[in-house]
């Protein structure tokens, strides 16, 4: 794996943006092989460019090669990733801890992200996966209590929002989560 120097990050132009766009188009989740060499490319040409690091590792990720993923969004992170591609490398690297039994690291990432970005219904998704990872299932239900009165926004969740927050709430303070 190629480290970045975190004191020089080659900043994302239009067009190598356009670039992760495409190869990140052309995808096929079934057979990541493709993906990965043409990320693997570019990420030779811009060997310190946070995006092209991050993809690379996401591209071993879907591939099911999570080991080598970590080390990818380690040094995307090391590099100065930073907006919503920080969130979701976070969330993808949080996961990927989780998925390799690594449950308090996962939660420590997802954590991070909950604190950058606290409403993303998909960080608060994968942060509550991770505490039912780490056997914490009252916080995980009412994570996803709040994730459910925050963001079913139809007429029979909002009858009873109050509840669900209330319940929500509860469960979390029991698993010694913060509140929300």
């Amino acid at each position: 794996m190629t480290t970045a120097d975190a004191s020089a990050p080659e900043p994302l132009t239009p067009e190598l943006d356009e670039q992760i766009a495409d190869i990140f188009g052309r995808r096929d989740r079934e057979h990541m092989q493709p993906t990965i060499d043409a990320f693997l490319a570019l990420l030779a040409e811009h060997p310190t460019q946070p995006e092209v690091l991050y993809e690379v590792g996401g591209s071993y990720d879907t591939a099911g090669e999570e080991a080598t993923a970590l080390g990818y969004y380690e040094a995307a992170m090391a590099a100065g990733l930073s907006g919503d591609p920080l969130r979701r490398c976070l969330l993808q690297y949080g996961s990927t801890l989780r998925l390799l039994g690594r449950h308090e690291d996962s939660l420590a990432a997802l954590d991070r992200a909950l604190v950058q970005w606290p409403v993303s219904p998909s960080v608060r998704a994968f942060h509550a996966l991770a505490l039912h990872a780490a056997g914490r299932s009252d916080g995980a239900v009412g994570e996803l209590l709040a994730l459910v009165a925050d963001e079913i926004r139809t007429p029979d969740v909002l009858r009873y929002e109050a509840a669900l927050h209330g319940n929500a709430g509860f469960l979390i303070g029991l698993d010694g989560q913060r509140e929300r």
